[in-house]
């Protein structure tokens, strides 16, 4: 008895052409799947270095108040929420993935507020201020050297800010910014930095360590 080919399951009308998912690695909604639609200048960091980043963040997140400011997929923002951070804002300009971003953070019941506006402009009517803030441009803008300038207002004491950018390229930092890690695969180089802080401010754990790079 002939039989009828085996038939693909149907792709749901809402998934964008091209796209690929990004996982949330730990926390509340380990495993959790994210869309990467195809989009120019798109491209969430790796789990690896995603792991990495969070195994340094771990004592500093319960509680904090994160920025993600060019947001994309919401991995960085969202995992920082998954593993114990207070409260994220997730910028993003392009319309559809602040759409996805969306849908996403009701779907987990996310403490998050989305903003589908450039991150530049946005940042220059903000008077809020945050614990940790997620900086990971699209590549080819050249974002880091204005976006840094216009943070510098809005972090809170004791602030943290991630960096990420072409392997081998270290944007310039503020005056001030100490490099607490940093590490590089194949395509990119990632950084921890921390603002200046008052004196006797804590520090993460193992912060006496030289900066590390994997």
């Amino acid at each position: 008895m002939s039989r009828s080919p085996r038939r693909s399951p149907p792709v749901p009308a809402s998934a964008p052409r091209g796209s690929g998912q990004v996982r949330i690695i730990g926390g509340r909604w380990r495993g959790t799947k994210l869309a990467v639609p195809d989009r120019p200048g798109l491209r969430p960091s790796s789990d690896r270095v995603r792991e990495t980043l969070f195994n340094w963040l771990m004592p500093v997140l319960p509680g904090a108040r994160v920025l993600d400011l060019f947001a994309g997929t919401g991995a960085l923002g969202l995992e920082a929420l998954s593993r114990g951070a207070a409260h994220a804002t997730l910028v993003e300009r392009d319309p559809g993935l602040a759409a996805a971003l969306r849908d996403a953070c009701v779907r987990l019941g996310a403490q998050a507020t989305v903003v589908a506006q450039d991150a530049l402009a946005w940042l220059a009517g903000q008077q809020a201020t945050f614990d940790l803030v997620f900086l990971d441009p699209p590549f080819a803008d050249g974002l880091w050297e204005p976006a840094l300038a216009a943070l510098q207002p809005r972090l809170a004491t004791d602030a943290w800010v991630y960096v990420e950018s072409p392997a081998g390229t270290v944007p310039p930092v503020p005056p001030g910014w100490a490099l607490h890690r940093e590490g590089q695969t194949r395509d990119v180089r990632y950084a921890l930095y921390r603002a200046p802080a008052p004196q006797g401010a804590g520090t993460l754990r193992h912060d006496d360590s030289p900066a590390t790079t994997e």
